[in-house]
């Protein structure tokens, strides 16, 4: 079948038979499916952030006049062609069940948007009620089940490009609105023109009519990403030292020995490395080589050595302090409270030692604890890989360090709006990402984590500084640009002057609001189809 013929049979779901949308539903799987891995293209490792738009017109051109339960299947296809292969590393060492299981549960949630979508589709204004209904289902997903996986949003995807900057206005929730707009309105566009198509040569009076709607529809299309564009204007740029004053700040990657879940068996030569690399800068500083570094930030990780009961751990990280000169940030596993253990980040004075710290608040289920152990059990017996649970910590990540105000997230956190929003508000004059992502090895879920530190550099005016065991550790500057990045697997240091910020950009001061009126607006929508559908059918009953 050529693509004008596809095309129309997806536009014209609405009418004829069940026998001939039967027929159809094929095509418009196959164009779920493609929706999907247009997404998935979309994303870091393939990086062609353009092709977002047209993961939300794929699924809205599929489900349009469908019932729900087609829209449901639909928006399912589109869910495993993207979040299967996006999600491949969480499989990397563990085997494909978890994997496929992560993958499944998110496509679910996809699914429930395909429904939601076919239920709107024939509402005045669809377009603006579907886009919303990608938020909702983006903020439904990131908080079910277990505190929720926000990973893989449309907002993620835009690391370049007009889009990004819609992050300092409403966070990436505005960004996937954006994303999700831009591309419900290009499915209008081609629905009229293919209406006209229908109607060229026949007594009509619908071809105009359709032929204005494309057009309008096309152009509220391009005028999303003008207005991304536009945004810009009044945004930092690239520069690192504007904003307030500065601190001289290193990052130090001191890499693993190896890829992969054993590299926890070897926490003594990772300690090492990082201890290595930081005497290694402390000489360059000493030659005027490199600038005297204020501070120092370690990854997740970097003693999983418990240095507050190991004294040799504690002894070596001293060393390293005072060699440099400077407090360091470590990413330490230590033990308690309790039957439990706390991935924890602390100041390390060179002078005084431990000082304060921050514990993980959102430890990932499954993989630093398992809730329920049992009945994961029989599904997979790797959940007893995580031996003992982590705990969640209480308080917010700023840390007051080599005269800086240090808001820290670690690892996945980065991900979780809330959770870095409050260390902004908090008082972070710049962000900081300890991270390890060692057991992923040698996949895209590096990049994928870093894409979610540049939206994060953005919504707030901050520069973030990630670091990790093994890469990618990187400075991202207020607009997002990297100003330095490191390779996987591989010892680097970067020493940058960051600027302490407190700016307030318009998304810190809205908070969550754009995602919860988004969410209200596509659920009023569903209602408003739904509720009078039950009472036609209550009244013919």
């Amino acid at each position: 079948m050529p693509p004008a013929a596809v095309t129309e049979a997806v536009a014209t779901g609405s009418g004829g038979s069940a026998r001939g949308g039967r027929r159809r539903l094929p095509w418009r799987t196959l164009l779920a499916a493609a929706g999907g891995l247009a997404l998935l293209l979309a994303f870091p490792g393939y990086s062609l952030p353009p092709l977002a738009v047209l993961g939300p017109a794929a699924l809205a051109l599929a489900v349009h006049g469908r019932r729900a339960r087609s829209g449901a299947w639909l928006g399912l296809v589109l869910g495993l062609a993207f979040f299967v292969p996006l999600l491949s590393w969480s499989g990397i060492y563990v085997g494909s069940f978890p994997w496929l299981a992560l993958a499944v549960s998110q496509a679910l949630f996809v699914a429930l948007l395909g429904a939601a979508t076919a239920a709107v589709s024939r509402s005045r204004l669809w377009p603006l009620w579907t886009a919303a209904l990608w938020v909702a289902q983006e903020a439904l997903r990131g908080r079910v089940p277990f505190g929720g996986f926000p990973w893989g949003r449309l907002g993620l995807s835009q690391t370049d490009g007009p889009f990004l900057s819609l992050a300092a206005y409403g966070g990436v929730p505005l960004v996937s609105f954006a994303v999700a707009l831009t591309g419900t309105l290009l499915a209008a566009a081609v629905l009229a023109l293919v209406r006209a198509r229908r109607a060229a040569g026949r007594a009509t009076a619908t071809r105009g009519p359709a032929l204005r709607t494309a057009a309008a529809a096309l152009a509220a299309a391009l005028a999303v990403p003008l207005l991304g564009a536009l945004a810009w204007l009044p945004l930092p740029g690239p520069s690192l030292t504007e904003g307030g004053p500065t601190r001289t700040v290193a990052v130090v990657q001191g890499d693993v020995p190896e890829p992969g879940l054993d590299f926890n068996a070897r926490r003594r030569a990772v300690l090492d490395n990082h201890v290595q690399q930081t005497l290694d800068l402390a000489a360059a500083v000493q030659a005027g080589d490199e600038a005297q570094p204020d501070l120092v930030v370690w990854p997740e990780n970097s003693s999983d050595i418990d240095p507050y009961l190991n004294a040799d751990a504690a002894r070596q990280i001293s060393r390293a302090a005072e060699a440099v000169g400077a407090p360091i940030l470590v990413g330490a596993v230590v033990e308690g409270p309790g039957r439990f253990i706390s991935n924890t980040g602390i100041v390390w004075d060179p002078d005084t030692g431990p000082g304060d710290t921050y514990v993980k608040r959102h430890p990932v289920p499954l993989a630093e604890y398992v809730p329920a152990r049992d009945f994961f059990r029989l599904f997979s017996d790797k959940v007893d890989l995580v031996r003992r649970d982590f705990v969640h910590g209480t308080e917010v990540g700023v840390l007051e360090m080599g005269g800086a105000r240090v808001g820290d997230v670690i690892c996945f956190e980065v991900v979780y709006d809330s959770l870095v929003a409050d260390t902004v508000e908090a008082g972070a004059g710049m962000l900081v990402v300890q991270t390890n992502n060692a057991t992923f090895g040698y996949t895209d879920e590096s990049e994928q984590q870093l894409a979610a530190s540049r939206l994060r550099a953005v919504e707030f005016g901050r520069t973030v500084l990630v670091a990790a065991t093994s890469g990618i550790s990187a400075v991202v500057a207020p607009d997002g640009s990297l100003a330095r990045r490191s390779e996987l697997f591989t010892p680097a240091v970067f020493v940058e002057d960051v600027a302490q910020r407190d700016s307030t950009t318009v998304a810190e001061r809205l908070g969550a609001a754009p995602e919860w009126v988004l969410t209200a607006l596509g659920a009023g929508a569903v209602l408003a189809v739904a509720v009078p559908a039950a009472r036609r059918r209550r009244a013919a009953a």
